[in-house]
């Protein structure tokens, strides 16, 4: 292994998060040590590399070109599982995997894969209790699982921030919800490469949703082509249909229906795709009320106000 490789990637995490090597030693080890680490004279230790990962946000595999362990593969097909049934609203089936979990001491010993159960048990306490106080409180213990001062947000951190923003988007609290999608986006600029892509898309998107709210159509049109361009340029496929479809929705609002069809019809396209039926039926009606040249509802069903986590 290359150390000096390593002592790159921290000096250019370092920068991207703006805090000096004074700032990143403290509480580890000496500015000193931490200016040789960077330029690769010395190896950090497996201590000092982990407590160096905690501060700017990242996982320490990031430094590391390493296969993965059993005790890895199961957490990953937990952290698969869990996304999965997230995105396609299977929230029952999420508590169930989340309770069986939280037995499990990979889990319950961890602080980030513990931040995971409880962020998802949030998740499950909106969507299908309703509850947006308890979902609240547990997106807070979530968060302060892991948050520290002087560091980089990690991508965990901003999809649960970005929880909270979907429920204030749910419940018409728009300005809230963007303060909080904001903070997100603020958090991504100034960290390194996102390991997790669809994060920006879905950031992107809910901020373009509620702008749109605000009234600011044409700015929405903007974050969602943005996004549009970075689903194709990271060659993702999540995201392509709610994106369109939100473009077609502003236009809609404009009364500019034949400037929102083409978007619907490609939305449509990506929800048959993926096979979500609920999207499916709720574009078809809209697109054939809209060829059709007749009067139906901006958003029947309330499909419009399903949230994104």
């Amino acid at each position: 292994m290359d150390y000096s490789v390593i002592g790159k990637k921290i000096r250019e995490l370092r920068k991207a998060v703006g805090i000096t090597q004074g700032e990143l030693a403290e509480d580890i080890c000496t500015q000193g040590l931490i200016s040789r680490i960077e330029y690769g004279d010395v190896y950090p230790s497996a201590t000092a590399l982990y407590q160096i990962s905690v501060k700017l946000g990242v996982d320490v595999n990031y430094f590391f070109e390493i296969g993965t362990t059993p005790r890895l593969d199961y957490i990953i097909e937990v952290e698969k599982q869990l996304r999965y049934l997230r995105v396609y609203r299977k929230y029952e089936e999420m508590m169930e995997l989340v309770m069986n979990e939280e037995k499990n001491p990979l889990f319950y010993k961890d602080n980030e894969l513990l931040q995971l159960l409880c962020w998802h048990k949030g998740i499950y306490q909106f969507e299908l209790k309703r509850d947006a106080e308890t979902a609240f409180s547990l997106f807070h213990k979530a968060f302060h699982l892991t948050a520290h001062q002087k560091k980089a947000m990690s991508e965990r951190e901003m999809e649960i921030l970005a929880s909270n923003g979907a429920i204030y988007y749910n419940q018409q609290q728009y300005e809230e919800a963007l303060r909080y999608f904001k903070e997100v986006e603020a958090a991504m600029n100034t960290t390194g490469q996102l390991q997790d892509k669809s994060i920006k898309t879905k950031l992107f998107y809910n901020i373009g949703r509620v702008l749109a709210r605000l009234g600011e159509l044409e700015e929405s049109s903007d974050y969602c082509r943005k996004a549009i361009r970075w689903c194709f340029d990271e060659e993702l496929l999540w995201g392509l249909g709610e994106l369109h479809y939100q473009i077609g929705f502003n236009y809609e609002l404009k009364n500019q229906y034949e400037e929102a069809l083409p978007f619907f019809k490609r939305a449509l396209q990506m929800f048959e795709f993926r096979n979500d039926e609920p999207y499916v039926a709720f574009l078809a009606t809209k697109i054939k009320g809209i060829s059709g040249q007749r009067d139906w509802p901006l958003v029947p069903d309330n499909q419009e106000e399903t949230v994104d986590h």
